[in-house]
C-alpha cells in the first residue's frame, strides 16, 4: 500500500503531451503540413478536415462569451477589492500604454500596409472556383452575445468589488478555473488540427500564396513597432528614474525579463525575473512587488500591437472598411477584454475573438488566421508586455515615493 502514492504522484506530475511540446512549433508544423498536403490532398479528404473545422469553430464560437465572462469578471473583481490610489494610477498607465500601442499600430498600418498588400490577390479563390465544403456541421449557438458577456462581466465584477461579494467572487474564480481547463485541455490541443485544416483549405482554393507573402512583410513591421513601443515607454519613464536618466541603460537592465518572456510565452511565469530586474532599476521593493504582478495581468501593449496590426492587414487585404471610428472602439474594448488573459499561449487572441466577429465582422476563417498569426508572434508580444511593466513601475515609484507602498494600503 505504501508503494502506490509515489507512483500516482509521479504519474500526475507528468504533464500531457501538449504541455510538454511548445505550442509555436506545433502551429508552425500545422501550417507547413497544411500547405504541403493542400497540393496533393484529394477533395473528399479535404472535406473531412473542413467538417472538423466547422464543428470546432462552432464550439469555439460557443466558448467565446464564456471566455470573456470567465476572465473579465473576476479580473475586475480582483482589481476592485484592492482599490487604492496606487492601483488606479497603475491601471491608468497600463491602459494608456496599451491604447498607445493600439493606435500606433493602426496609424502605421494605414500608412504602410496598402503599399505592401495587393487586395485582389487575397480573393484568388473566387476566380479559381474551388470550394471545400464540410460534409455536415453541428450548430452550437452561444448562451449570450459578446456584448452581453462584456456587460455582464462589468456589472458582476464591479458589483462584486463594491459589495464585497466573497461568495460571488469564489464562484467567479471557479468559473475562471473551469474556462482555463477548457482552453488548456480542449481548445489548445485541437488548435494545431484546426490550423492545419484552415491552411489545407486555403492551399486547395489557391489563397495561401498571397496570404503568406502578405503577412511575412507585415510581421517585420510589427517587430519594428514593438521595439519602438519599448523605446517610447522607457524614454517616458527615464525622467522618473532614481538611478539613471538613460532609457537605453534602463531597457538593457530589463533584458533578462525580455528574453525570459521569449522562452516562457507567459507574463505570469516571467514575474520573478521581471520583479528582480525592476528592483535593479532602483524601484522600491514594495512598489515593484505591487506593480509588477498587477501589470502582468493588465498591461497588454505588445498583445494589442499584434492584434490590431494583423486585424488591419487582413481587412485591407479583403478590402473591408477599416476607418478610425471602427478601430477606436475596437482598440478601447480590446484593452479591457484581454485583461487577465489566461496564462496559456494565445490567451489574449482567444479572449479577443468575440471582438473580431462583433466589431470587425470577421468570419470563422479570418479568426483562425488571426489565431495562427498571433501565436506565431506570441513570444515577442509577451516580451513587450513584461518589459514595459518595468517602465510603468518606475513611473509609479516616483509618483508615490517610498511612503506610498502597498503596505500603506
Amino acid at each position: 500500500m505504501n508503494e502506490n502514492p509515489p507512483v500516482a504522484s509521479n504519474d500526475t506530475a507528468r504533464p500531457p503531451w501538449w504541455r510538454r511540446v511548445k505550442l509555436l512549433p506545433l502551429i508552425l508544423g500545422a501550417i507547413l503540413l497544411g500547405i504541403g498536403a493542400g497540393y496533393v490532398c484529394p477533395l473528399w479528404l479535404a472535406r473531412y478536415f473542413a467538417t472538423f473545422n466547422a464543428i470546432f469553430s462552432q464550439f469555439l464560437g460557443f466558448c467565446i462569451p464564456l471566455i470573456i465572462l470567465g476572465f473579465v469578471a473576476p479580473a475586475i473583481a480582483d482589481i476592485g477589492v484592492k482599490a487604492g490610489k496606487m492601483l488606479v494610477t497603475t491601471a491608468a498607465f497600463a491602459y494608456i500604454f496599451t491604447l498607445f500601442a493600439g493606435f500606433l499600430a493602426y496609424f502605421t498600418g494605414v500608412l504602410a500596409f496598402p503599399s505592401m498588400i495587393t487586395p485582389m490577390e487575397y480573393v484568388a479563390s473566387e476566380s479559381a472556383g474551388i470550394s471545400v465544403a464540410p460534409y455536415f456541421t453541428i450548430e452550437m449557438p452561444p448562451l449570450m452575445s459578446v456584448m452581453s458577456a462584456l456587460l455582464v462581466s462589468f456589472i458582476v465584477g464591479l458589483g462584486c468589488a463594491f459589495v464585497n461579494g466573497h461568495a460571488i467572487k469564489s464562484i467567479l474564480d471557479e468559473v475562471r478555473a473551469i474556462i482555463m481547463k477548457v482552453i488548456s485541455n480542449v481548445i489548445i490541443p485541437l488548435l494545431p488540427v484546426y490550423i492545419f485544416g484552415i491552411f489545407l483549405n486555403m492551399t486547395v482554393t489557391g489563397e495561401v500564396g498571397s496570404i503568406l507573402s502578405t503577412f511575412v512583410s507585415i510581421i517585420a513591421v510589427i517587430f519594428g513597432l514593438h521595439i519602438f513601443v519599448l523605446l517610447f515607454q522607457y524614454c517616458l519613464a527615464a525622467p522618473f528614474s532614481a538611478t539613471s536618466k538613460n532609457p537605453f541603460k534602463l531597457l538593457w537592465t530589463m533584458m533578462p525579463a525580455y528574453f525570459t518572456a521569449l522562452g516562457t510565452q507567459s507574463s505570469a511565469a516571467t514575474i520573478p525575473v521581471t520583479l528582480k530586474q525592476t528592483i535593479a532599476m532602483g524601484v522600491d521593493k514594495d512598489t515593484a512587488g505591487f506593480t509588477v504582478p498587477l501589470c502582468a495581468t493588465i498591461h497588454m501593449s505588445g498583445s494589442t500591437l499584434k492584434l490590431v496590426s494583423c486585424a488591419l492587414a487582413l481587412m485591407i487585404a479583403k478590402e473591408m472598411p477599416h476607418d478610425i471610428g471602427m478601430f477606436a472602439g475596437f482598440i478601447a474594448m480590446l484593452g479591457i477584454t484581454i485583461v487577465a488573459a489566461p496564462g496559456v499561449p494565445g490567451g489574449a487572441v482567444m479572449a479577443a475573438l468575440g471582438l473580431f466577429t462583433s466589431m470587425l465582422g470577421f468570419s470563422e476563417a479570418d479568426c483562425a488566421l488571426m489565431i495562427a498569426l498571433y501565436i506565431a508572434m506570441d513570444s515577442f508580444g509577451t516580451a513587450c508586455n513584461v518589459t514595459g511593466d518595468g517602465a510603468i513601475s518606475i513611473i509609479i515609484g516616483r509618483i508615490f515615493g517610498a511612503k506610498s507602498t502597498v503596505k500603506s494600503h
